[in-house]
């Protein structure tokens, strides 16, 4: 297991029995799921912040659905090679893929801000560490990962490459151009076509482009799977109302899926370098409410 650190000091936390603490005292209790909260109020923007338990919800039905299930084969295809034997999910959600890359991993980790997601994520996969957490500040010591997972969510750069070892990977899935062009077209007068490229520029320094592949598969959805895609992502509470109903109402629609999936390997950088790179987060793709912040 990757090494986890206190929120509050930095220090490493040691689980004892339904606790972890660490040598300063500070302790965070194992919830009944099986999760630990290693979100201090003072880290919050929000009183709830991340998925609400609507968007969590439909997002597990859609995706325990198969919907997406070319999607997580890929993943599974590029992440088994690397072997890592310790990999971290930032903005696992419900833990769809997670669970699932946990398989081909040593020991596993997710984390995401929303509790109701990291709850659920517990409840259906016992065998991984599930953690409430921001990507902006990860609870985990450097150099203690060798795959970190960026699966539609913020990127944190500079945290990301903090926690990897030597030589490990970060395996990013953001959007393509054309994905879920119909229903776009439905909800909005005017699309703006997902752009994998726009933050490459800010990997260069820190990360070395490994491997690249576009995955592209058609969508029939029909109802009830309509009405989960339509709540899992932010695409419906952009749109007019009007239109999120009348796609409600329909039967089903015919669109398409298609994804940029980047493997990146982490650079080794001289401190000073590391010191005069960006460390504003970068938006993968419009995927998650309030991401990981």
């Amino acid at each position: 297991m990757a090494a986890i650190l206190c929120p509050l000091c930095r220090e490493p936390l040691q689980r004892q029995d339904k606790t972890w603490r660490c040598l300063k005292g500070h302790s965070f209790d194992v919830a009944r799921e099986g999760y630990v909260n290693l979100l201090p109020v003072q880290h919050k923007n929000s009183r709830d912040p991340g998925d609400d338990p609507q968007m969590v919800m439909a997002r597990r039905e859609f995706l325990q659905a198969g919907h997406y299930r070319p999607l997580l084969d890929a993943l599974l295809a590029l992440a088994a090679p690397l072997q890592p034997r310790d990999l971290l999910d930032i903005g696992c959600g419900e833990g769809y893929y997670t669970g699932a890359l946990a398989g081909v991993s040593a020991q596993a980790t997710g984390i995401d801000i929303a509790r109701a997601a990291v709850r659920a994520a517990a409840k259906r996969h016992p065998g991984v560490t599930w953690l409430v957490g921001s990507g902006a500040q990860l609870p985990v010591a450097d150099g203690s990962v060798d795959l970190v997972c960026n699966i539609f969510t913020q990127m944190h750069l500079a945290e990301m490459h903090r926690v990897l070892r030597p030589e490990g990977h970060v395996l990013v899935v953001t959007p393509a151009a054309g994905h879920l062009r119909s229903l776009r077209e439905r909800l909005f007068d005017e699309l703006r076509p997902h752009d994998p490229d726009k933050f490459l520029a800010a990997f260069e320094g820190r990360f070395e482009l490994r491997s690249r592949q576009e995955l592209q598969f058609p969508l029939s959805l029909a109802q009830p799977g309509l009405g989960q895609l339509l709540r899992m992502t932010p695409y419906a509470w952009k749109a007019k109302p009007e239109r999120r109903a009348a796609l409600e109402a329909s039967e089903g629609l015919e669109t398409g899926a298609a994804f940029s999936l980047m493997l990146f390997r982490r650079r080794e950088l001289p401190a000073e370098a590391a010191g005069a790179l960006s460390a504003e987060p970068v938006t993968s793709g419009p995927w998650r409410r309030r991401g990981v912040d």
